[in-house]
């Protein structure tokens, strides 16, 4: 058992060491996720306004195809209007025509209405490029701020990384789940040692009995008020 909490508070002093590394980037790591977000957003924004312009000009494309043939239908009416034998087939011609006013009609003011689609789907791209760029110059200073940072410290968070993976592989798996879940839970401090009679990790006092029960080492303990795992001072001093 004593092996079993030594393993458990080194893993403690070890993640605190990366944490401590971790705490050195501040925040830069959720800005750079946050610059990139806002980045993509803008990209995929232009992206779709561009293809909604595209859209836009084969439709308008489209439609002035149809009112060209429907302007040379009514040539064709018109003149045949000089030729009709009797009051039906004039009507039938009229008829038609009217038709196709309607629809030159219909489709120049569509044409019209895409157009201002369009000139406004221009504007908002050529609004929001400078923002683009803004912020992908914003991204890339925080990036390279950040990847100082990491370098600075990359050979020392490699080393502690894998001590941490060579630690874990001995931990037993019940241990490290519940010495995973308090570490989510407290803020990252998942074993705690006595100090003044009290809990390290939320400074209650810790029963008399049950402090020498702990300084036993053969049981793992628990903090009756935070739920951390409880280890003597001994263990502590042993692995520091």
């Amino acid at each position: 058992m004593i092996d079993r909490l030594k393993l458990l508070y080194e893993l403690q002093v070890l993640d605190e060491q990366l944490d401590e590394l971790e705490e050195l980037r501040g925040d830069l790591p959720n800005a750079v996720a946050a610059l990139e977000e806002q980045v993509n957003d803008l990209k995929e924004d232009i992206k779709k306004k561009d293809e909604e312009r595209g859209e836009s000009l084969e439709k308008r494309v489209e439609n002035e195809e149809e009112i060209e043939k429907l302007r040379a239908n009514q040539k064709k009416f018109k003149a045949q209007l000089y030729q009709v034998r009797n009051n039906k087939e004039y009507d039938a011609l009229t008829k038609e025509i009217d038709h196709n006013e309607l629809r030159v009609s219909k489709l120049e003011a569509e044409n019209d209405s895409l157009s201002d689609l369009s000139t406004a789907l221009a504007d908002d791209i050529e609004t929001t490029k400078p923002k683009l760029e803004e912020l992908k110059e914003e991204l890339k200073l925080k990036e390279a701020d950040l990847k100082e940072i990491v370098k600075a410290n990359e050979k020392e968070e490699a080393k502690f990384l894998a001590n941490r993976k060579e630690l874990q592989a001995n931990v037993k798996k019940p241990d490290y789940s519940a010495y995973m879940r308090i570490r989510k839970a407290k803020k990252g401090i998942a074993v705690s040692t006595i100090k003044r009679a009290a809990c390290s990790g939320c400074h209650n006092i810790v029963p008399p009995q049950r402090q020498l029960e702990i300084r036993r080492n053969n049981k793992l303990f628990y903090c009756e008020y935070c739920g951390r795992i409880l280890v003597s001072a001994e263990i502590a001093e042993y692995v520091e």
